[in-house]
């Protein structure tokens, strides 16, 4: 493979979109084959669904707003979400002692250990793989990961 100039170690554009589009269909299958525990195979949970779940696993319980603005959507998303989650059992809601306008979402405690199991398997794919970078490093993939879904999904809407 090529370098990107005389003195720098490295990859091409051109060389860099080959070695992605040949690794990408590869982590994507074996995202999906992460196996769902047994106690969670019966509900319908859509990838949108795992985000939410990831925050209030590592994060704790959060409130609807807080939840959006991590998730990058709209507050009415989150609350159809956690409506959806809540009525399968998976999620809790209860009123904020400090402000009872507010509602805080939680894993039920029944779901806890399936959901950690779940998705513990690919946090320590990430924790592996990120380790070794430094701070800058660990940004630079994760904005480049969020960069590439932003322009496929724009090519979708066109």
């Amino acid at each position: 493979m090529s370098s990107d100039g005389p003195t720098s170690p490295g990859l091409t554009v051109d060389d860099g979109i080959r070695a992605m589009l040949r690794l990408m269909p590869r982590v994507v299958g074996a995202a999906k084959k992460l196996e769902v525990p047994a106690e969670l195979r019966s509900f319908d949970l859509a990838p949108r669904h795992l985000s939410l779940l990831a925050y209030l696993l590592f994060d704790g319980p959060a409130g609807v707003n807080a939840l959006a603005g991590r998730l990058e959507v709209a507050p009415t998303t989150v609350s159809l979400m956690v409506g959806d989650l809540s009525r399968q059992g998976i999620l809790e809601r209860r009123e904020d002692p400090a402000d009872r306008r507010r509602t805080i979402v939680s894993i039920a405690d029944g779901h806890r250990s399936a959901i950690h199991d779940w998705l513990a398997q690919s946090a320590a794919a990430w924790r592996t793989a990120m380790e070794p970078l430094t701070p800058e490093q660990r940004r630079l993939v994760v904005e480049t990961f969020a960069a590439y879904e932003r322009e496929v999904t724009e090519a979708r809407r066109c």
